[in-house]
């Protein structure tokens, strides 16, 4: 019995270690600048390896982030994000950073990060922010929200995979800064990826799912959905 519970613990610690480490593998080399070259032989976190020997420093240079984004759209809201598909010295590195901008009451909509925790620090203006839980285990308990109204120097964590927001609330401009724990973090919009997906999810199963008219989803599948990153 005490053998059976020494391997049994010592599965449940292998299984730990290997899901703390599942976003982004260490990388066996110093570094992995990306390049769109199908000849080059090392592949690493889905990107091709440039020839070490050809590395320069702008390779792991991005310069902009100074530049407000435009936020002339619905949402009111812009995304610039340095991740490996615009720094490629990022690759295997298991971060990058994005930059916000709000015009005033504009919105990041509910969306998540699949592949990354996020750690955002406002600079300028007041943003309301949340996430909410996945499924409880109990069936008879809802989805929780965590929410925070954020000023100047504040900071908020985003856990990986939860669906998130921002939304500035003043009636001024907006800015803030987001760290992302992965080289390619990726961004799933909610609206856009139920009502907006090509070819569109069968208005059946939305019907179903959100339980209302199917007038309501052809609706929503009509309209435009802004991408702001």
């Amino acid at each position: 019995m005490a053998t059976t519970r020494l391997l049994f613990s010592i599965a449940i610690l292998a299984l730990a270690s290997s899901l703390a480490h599942a976003s982004d593998p260490s990388p066996l080399q110093d570094f992995c600048v990306a390049i769109n070259d199908s000849k080059a032989s090392v592949f690493v976190n889905g990107k091709i390896c440039k020839d070490p020997n050809t590395v320069t420093p702008d390779d792991f240079f991005f310069s902009g982030l100074n530049k407000p984004g435009n936020t002339s759209n619905p949402l009111g809201s812009r995304v610039t994000p340095v991740t490996v598909n615009q720094l490629a010295g990022l690759n295997t590195l298991g971060i990058s950073l994005a930059r916000l901008d709000f015009a005033p009451y504009g919105l990041n909509p509910p969306h998540t990060h699949p592949r990354a925790t996020e750690i955002l620090v406002v600079v300028e203006g007041t943003l309301y922010v949340g996430f909410v839980t996945s499924n409880p285990a109990n069936p008879n308990q809802k989805n929780k929200l965590f929410t925070k109204t954020l000023y100047p120097g504040d900071v908020f964590v985003f856990p990986e995979g939860l669906i998130h927001f921002q939304f500035n609330v003043g009636n001024t401009n907006a800015v803030a800064f987001a760290g992302l724990s992965s080289q390619n973090p990726g961004v799933i919009t909610i609206a856009n990826a139920v009502f907006g997906s090509d070819p569109p999810i069968s208005s059946d199963v939305l019907t179903k799912a959100f339980q209302v008219d199917v007038n309501v989803i052809k609706y929503l599948q009509g309209q435009f959905w802004w991408n702001i990153n």
